[in-house]
Parts: C-alpha cells; sequence; structure tokens
C-alpha cells in the first residue's frame, strides 16, 4: 500500500496537507499535550502506559466477550448468563478462537505502548521477573481490572439478551479442582509471555503470535471446565456488571496468582541453570552458524579461581568454582562488589552472542566482516571447551 507517514501536526483538514509538509513541524512539540510539559517524566509514562493498558485490556476483552455472547445466545436458555455447560466442541473452539484472535492483535498493538499485558496475573510475573517495577506493576493491573469491567459493561448493552460471559465451573468439577486448572493453565500463558516477550530474541517481534495460541489452547480446556479465566479481571468484569459473584469466584483469582508464581519459579530455575547453552545457537541465521562451532562454543568447564587471603580464611586454599558462584570474583581472585562483576559482565556478552547478539549487538556473529573472522575468538573464548568462561593465568575472563 502506497500510504505516507502520519504528519507531526495533530487533525489534516482537505488542503491542508501539503502546507503541513512544506512547515515541517516538530511532532514532539506539536503533537504534545501542554499539560504534559509539567509534568515529570516518570509520571507521564506511567500515564501512558495506564490509558494503553486501558484501552488495549477493553478491546482484547471487548472481542472475546463478544464473540463469547454470540457463542452463547443460542446453545442456552436466555435466562442463563455463564459459558454454556455442555460440551459443544464447535462452540468451545469458537469462544477459544475469539479470546485467543483478540488477544494476539490486540498485544500486537499495544506492546509499543504499554507491553500489551491486559491481565494481573501477567502483570504479576513481570514484576516477580524483574521486568515491570512494582509500581508500574500495581498501576496497570488498576487499568486492566477497570478497561474488563468497561469492557462487560459495553457488551451488555450493546447486545441484545442477558450477558452470557460469565465463568463458572461445570457440573462435577470442584472448587479444587477448579483452583489448579486455572493455575497450570496461567502458568502455560505467563510463561509463553516470558520466553517469547521477556526473553529477547531474534523472534520477539512476532511474540504475540505465540502469546495469542497460547491462550487459545489454554482456551480449549479451560472454557469447559472452568469458563477458561486465566485471568482474574476477565472474571471479575462480568461479575461486578451483572452484581453477582459465585461463592466460589477467589479461585479465578488465587488460581492464576499461583499459576503466575510456578511460572516464575521455573523460569528463574531455567535462567539460574543457564538455558542458552543447552541450545546454542538456536537464534542464528546461515551466516552466524558458519562461524559457530557448537563443540567449542557449547561447553562450560570448571573455572579456577586464585583466592585472596582473606577468602582463603574463609573458603580454604586456591578452589575450583563453576557457574554463577564464579562470577562475584574478578579476574585477580578479589570478591568483587556488587554491581561490579567483571567476569558477569563479560559472560553476559558471551551469552547475549550465543542467543543470537540480540541484547549486545557487536557481540552477534553476523556482524562480524570476514577479515575479523579470525578474531572470532575474543568473543566466544573459543578455547577447546571453553564458552563462557575460560582459565588463563589462574583467573576467570
Amino acid at each position: 500500500m502506497n500510504i505516507d507517514e502520519p504528519l507531526a501536526a495533530g487533525f489534516v483538514l482537505p488542503g491542508r496537507a501539503r502546507k503541513l509538509h512544506r512547515q515541517g513541524t516538530d511532532s514532539t512539540i506539536v503533537n504534545r499535550l501542554p499539560i504534559l510539559r509539567y509534568l515529570p517524566r516518570h509520571f507521564r509514562s506511567h500515564f501512558v502506559a495506564m490509558c494503553g493498558e486501558f484501552i488495549g485490556t477493553f478491546l482484547f476483552l471487548f472481542f472475546a466477550f463478544s464473540g463469547t455472547q454470540v457463542a452463547n445466545t443460542q446453545a442456552k436458555p436466555q435466562t442463563s448468563t455463564t459459558v454454556a455447560q455442555a460440551s459443544n466442541p464447535a462452540q468451545l473452539l469458537y469462544i477459544s478462537l475469539c479470546f485467543g484472535f483478540s488477544l494476539a492483535v490486540n498485544a500486537w498493538v499495544f506492546f509499543r505502548i504499554s507491553g500489551g499485558l491486559f491481565n494481573p496475573a501477567v502483570t504479576l510475573g513481570m514484576c516477580l521477573v524483574g521486568a515491570l517495577p512494582y509500581i508500574r506493576g500495581v498501576l496497570l493491573a488498576v487499568s486492566q481490572i477497570l478497561g474488563a469491567i468497561s469492557a462487560a459493561a459495553v457488551v451488555s448493552v450493546l447486545f441484545p439478551g442477558p450477558l452470557d460471559v460469565r465463568t463458572a465451573l461445570r457440573i462435577g468439577t470442584s472448587i479444587t479442582q477448579g483452583l489448579f486448572i486455572e493455575m497450570f493453565l496461567t502458568a502455560q500463558l505467563v510463561f509463553t509471555i516470558f520466553m517469547l516477550a521477556a526473553e529477547k530474541h531474534k523472534a520477539t517481534f512476532i511474540a504475540p503470535v505465540g502469546i495469542g495460541l497460547s491462550l487459545f489452547i489454554a482456551e480449549l480446556t479451560g472454557v469447559f471446565y472452568t469458563g477458561g479465566s486465566v485471568n482474574p479481571a476477565r472474571s471479575f468484569g462480568p461479575e461486578v456488571v451483572l452484581h453477582t459473584f459465585h461463592h466460589y469466584h477467589w479461585i479465578y483469582w488465587l488460581g492464576p496468582i499461583l499459576g503466575s508464581l510456578l511460572a516464575s519459579g521455573f523460569y528463574r530455575f531455567m535462567k539460574m541453570l543457564e538455558y542458552e547453552t543447552a541450545n546454542p545457537g538456536a537464534d542464528f541465521d546461515e551466516h552466524e552458524k558458519e562461524h559457530f562451532d557448537p563443540e567449542i562454543h557449547g561447553s562450560r568447564p570448571p573455572t579456577t579461581v586464585h583466592l585472596q587471603p582473606s577468602d582463603q580464611q574463609t573458603h580454604g586454599a586456591a578452589r575450583t568454582v563453576t557457574g554463577a558462584e564464579a562470577d562475584h570474583y574478578d579476574p585477580d581472585g578479589v570478591k568483587a562488589s556488587p554491581g561490579n562483576h567483571t567476569a558477569g559482565q563479560g559472560r553476559h556478552r558471551r551469552m547475549s552472542a550465543l542467543k543470537g547478539g540480540r541484547k549486545e549487538p557487536g557481540f552477534s556473529p553476523a556482524e562480524v566482516s570476514q577479515k575479523e573472522t579470525e578474531d572470532l575468538t575474543d568473543v566466544y573464548d573459543a578455547a577447546p571447551g571453553a564458552e563462557l568462561g575460560n582459565v588463563s593465568n589462574g583467573a576467570r575472563t
């Protein structure tokens, strides 16, 4: 499509586009609301993120709720207000597709504004792994809940008949079963978001597709047994609009929270195990693979650190340390102060290279010219058996 970049100055009336082009207005000045000039930058960023998360959650749940309303209109008596309990594969598939596709589209649209979380359980997980400050997380969670209430209210008013989108346990499903179903389904969704969006790699730009598919497969199971919440805001919004709550409504909060904790714990466990080394080079393109040898770059031998006398009194003479423990010492064997782990910084650069150089583009093999190819060993510490650390004069490099 032959579409020009939007002009900097607000709305364009007929006949004014060419004039505005000649003026060359600055978008940072013209588009800014006057009040924003007097707000601190962090307040402004929080406000923008809250607006994006509110509208994003509203759109995500509006289309998900409206699709669910359509699916349930003919499936149940008009007096019912919950997801249909009968096992109708076509209906369950339709509802699951509505949620999955709505999340994929809106997460893709809003991830540049607020991250496209739309879920308090996901927001909690992001805070737990350090990807999101807790202040921002609380503000986003409030916006998500308000967006869910607004979406349920609009669907209730806009479409005829009672609002048929509440989550409820199927007859025969106990409260305990519902709690753990919600926990495991949420854990799947949150871990998918960690690996596709929080972890930066070459496929991060299409992460919303994988996230939407993750919600889709969760809904395939969850809709029938629990209503497929996987999101406290999703269950809370319709309950508020209908002015009624199930006595077990708490499982739609505790279940996703436990799922978020489970996913966060497993993600941290994988990070401590340095999962990047299990399948090094998985994110490389064809050119990068030409310069990468997994036999050389894919192992991590024990690292010998000569401890200083002060540390020898506690730990004994020179000893062999491995993994993250060696990151706490500098090449001279002195225990580094917090935030000054020289070895850890070098390891971070090499880990970035193993993942395709996304965090440290200068360490990507694709950016090494033919003349510099022979120096690639400086990036990977490519002595036999070395990858993340090497023994050089008794110190870790």
